[in-house]
């Protein structure tokens, strides 16, 4: 997967959690995913389709997404509490927003969110795209961000690349 999509995604992360958790991000180098892990106990996960199909998936210790939906609701809320999924489910949708964006020149469609909660699951996806995961801190704790994703028309700038390096 070209940086030009992962890039959106971390600029996302930290725009949606700097301005709605009122927390700081620092993104750690992004890898990708080869063994399928189950580390996550909260999962919001947003599907993608059109000129780019897969999803991208916000995954969280309880701890961290019990305090991430605290500080957005502005209210203490747990995992228990009614609006908790619709918290961290919104902040998924906030992130593949704010990154669907940047797909200039792109028709991409994004999903209703889906929010999975149990303790180390795992959220299985696509395995003909490549998954990126994004790991990231903040003071709440650690958190990561996977993206899969292929893209199926490339964008405006890319095209103008390839047609250069063939001419």
């Amino acid at each position: 997967m070209d940086v030009q999509y992962i890039n959106p995604f971390v600029l996302a992360i930290k725009r949606v959690f700097e301005t709605m958790v009122r927390t700081k991000v620092r993104v750690g180098k992004p890898f990708v995913k080869h063994d399928p892990c189950a580390s996550a106990d909260v999962s919001g996960v947003i599907g993608f389709s059109g000129d780019a199909a897969g999803c991208v998936v916000l995954s969280f210790p309880i701890s961290v997404a019990v305090q991430a939906a605290s500080k957005f609701a502005g209210t203490a809320i747990d995992e228990s509490h009614p609006d908790f999924a619709d918290a961290i489910g919104e902040l998924a949708n906030m992130v593949a927003g704010n990154a669907k964006k940047e797909f200039h020149g792109m028709n991409v469609s994004i999903s209703l969110p889906s929010v999975i909660i149990g303790k180390e699951h795992m959220v299985s996806t696509s395995r003909s795209a490549p998954r990126i995961v994004i790991p990231c801190e903040t003071d709440l704790g650690s958190m990561y961000v996977e993206v899969g994703m292929s893209v199926e028309k490339p964008t405006a700038a890319t095209a103008a690349a390839a047609a250069g390096a063939s001419a």
